[in-house]
């Protein structure tokens, strides 16, 4: 909690209690904190009284602020850029049908791929800003965005351009290359010739800038864990590290199978068994909790949380917005809705969409507030951290800044 040797500071906050959650546990509370900031990074976070000098000559802009600053939140398994909408489907669900049944019937998935070929580059990324800002406004200074509804190279490439082009509103953004997300038509019958051209596409992708980290939907109605190995593979290969959609609908050994290949994170996980939980946490995997999903799907089978736990596997949480099945456009409102489903505390819930956020992106720059991370923080009208995961719904941000810069 110390400040860097300095020049002026290109900004410093002063009044706000600081959750720093630069500490194994609690959210190791500075109350009347200063925080300051230059060239993007943290220089000084700490209390007021240990200010090194007088607040007006320390600082190009001083503000006096109260309530209480958090890190950004991170916001680390979305499927943002996506075109149309499945409402429609919503409703069928509520009148009895599957997620299984509706995405054997041609919808699903696949009813966005359709409308997301259909969209060119300039419409889709029309289509995707709101959903970034909504996220941004609550709180997220950084968002994984997932290919995953192109299902040829032109279409993910399409996607993948898209995502990157939302840095432009000074966030940070990561990009996974998720083409083993399901059978496009013109592969039915087909899974392991598919699987092969997604390999062929993603050096390419590689090569442009596009790719980030590697995903798959590795499930009975998507591929099959050899399917996904293989994919994985050719990630390595690329030196690309991997992520996996694992055990959301039945244990495929999901958590295991990325464990095997260092997986930043295994998400969804509500039927990872206790091998796969000892697996995860040998390898240092995360587990990422998508409580939106879960909601809207009415999912009753919890994530082996105590097992998470007891084995000390880190929980992330996310919002996994996707037009299908976790429409869901703010990361606090997940961290509510795992406090609720999951049974999280605030403090795990906020860690969650912190700290351990970042570990399962495998950014180890943010997620805390601590002097050299970078400058993603969020001023909230709070009295107490509890309050982010109480309120459902309204605006608590007052400010939120990303590498220094306020973005809200």
């Amino acid at each position: 909690m110390t400040s860097n040797a300095h020049t002026a500071w290109d900004g410093l906050i002063l009044g706000a209690s600081l959750a720093t959650l630069d500490a194994p546990a609690g959210y190791a509370d500075i109350l009347d904190g200063a925080l300051a900031w230059k060239d993007g990074a943290l220089a000084y976070v700490g209390p007021r009284s240990g200010l090194p000098d007088a607040p007006q000559r320390l600082a190009r802009e001083v503000i006096e602020a109260k309530g209480w600053i958090t890190p950004g939140l991170v916001d680390c398994h979305t499927h943002l850029v996506f075109a149309g909408d499945r409402a429609r489907e919503f409703e069928l669900r509520l009148l009895g049908a599957s997620y299984e049944d509706i995405a054997r019937s041609g919808g699903g998935i696949l009813s966005t791929v359709r409308a997301t070929r259909a969209a060119d580059e300039g419409e889709l990324l029309r289509q995707s800003l709101p959903r970034a800002h909504a996220l941004i406004s609550d709180g997220a200074t950084t968002v994984e965005i997932k290919s995953g509804y192109g299902l040829d190279f032109d279409n993910e490439r399409k996607m993948l351009r898209v995502a990157r082009r939302l840095e432009q509103l000074g966030i940070g953004v990561r990009t996974t290359y998720l083409a083993a997300h399901a059978l496009p038509p013109e592969y039915a019958g087909r899974a392991d010739d598919y699987i092969d051209a997604a390999i062929e596409w993603l050096p390419k992708l590689h090569a442009e800038g596009l790719v980030d980290a590697v995903d798959a939907f590795c499930e009975g109605i998507g591929f099959t864990p050899e399917q996904t190995r293989r994919m994985f593979e050719a990630a390595r290969a690329l030196g690309l590290p991997v992520k996996l959609h694992a055990d959301q609908l039945s244990d495929l050994g999901g958590g295991a199978l990325a464990a095997a290949f260092d997986g930043l994170s295994a998400d969804h996980v509500e039927h990872t068994s206790e091998d796969s939980v000892r697996a995860m946490a040998q390898a240092g995997t995360v587990a990422v909790l998508l409580p939106g999903a879960f909601h809207v799907l009415r999912e009753t089978a919890l994530p082996p949380l105590e097992a998470f736990r007891a084995h000390g596997v880190p929980m992330a949480v996310a919002t996994d917005c996707n037009p299908g099945t976790s429409p869901l456009q703010s990361l606090r409102h997940a961290m509510q809705l795992a406090c609720t489903h999951f049974r999280l505390s605030p403090e795990e819930a906020l860690r969650g969409a912190t700290v351990n956020a970042a570990r399962a992106l495998g950014l180890h720059d943010r997620g805390v507030l601590r002097v050299g991370a970078r400058a993603d923080f969020v001023l909230w009208n709070i009295q107490h951290p509890a309050e982010l995961c109480y309120w459902l719904g309204g605006r608590l941000a007052q400010s939120v800044h990303a590498g220094g810069h306020r973005v809200t």
